[in-house]
């Protein structure tokens, strides 16, 4: 068995056939529109950051990865503490363990399971888009600024021809 665990997205493999939970696929929808929207608002921002409407956009976008990460980090260490108390074993954040399940869920039977975990890419790439983000929320109020100037400059050098 296989668990593809991502802030984005999560599914499972059992014996190369892939299976979802119904609940989990509601989140994983929910969650990649929300990526989405978060995405474009930023997008949006970070064409016109000048813009009346820009600030609303960034506050909006930037909360987006950040929280989607927080909650996924909290989550997958509330996750791997229950199993530890309710299942007696600990499963690593990273690395690999072999873990040889309770007699009691095995019904006798000596069970050793190999482990392996880590952070992939998705991981990275949501760390890297909370930072970016965070990044252009706290240098709004120098980018804004700049822009407001250098665009009534360019509007300033802008002759009207003479009428014929």
């Amino acid at each position: 068995m296989k668990a593809n665990v991502s802030p984005i997205y999560t599914n499972f493999d059992f014996m190369g056939l892939t299976f979802t939970i119904p609940l989990l696929l509601a989140l994983n929808i929910s969650t990649v529109i929300l990526m989405i929207a978060g995405g474009t608002a930023v997008l949006i921002y970070s064409v016109r950051p000048s813009a009346s409407y820009s600030e609303r956009l960034l506050s909006f976008g930037y909360k987006k990865p950040l929280y989607s990460l927080i909650l996924f980090t909290i989550s997958l260490f509330v996750i791997t503490l229950i199993a530890g108390y309710v299942l007696g074993f600990s499963i690593p954040l990273m690395g690999s363990r072999t873990v040889v399940l309770p007699t009691e869920f095995t019904q006798g039977a000596t069970v050793s399971v190999p482990l392996a975990t880590g952070f992939g890419l998705p991981y990275l790439l949501t760390i890297a888009a909370a930072t970016l983000c965070i990044a252009a929320r706290l240098f709004h109020k120098k980018i804004a600024p700049i822009q407001e100037i250098s665009i009534g400059k360019a509007s300033a050098n802008v002759t009207t021809p003479p009428a014929a």
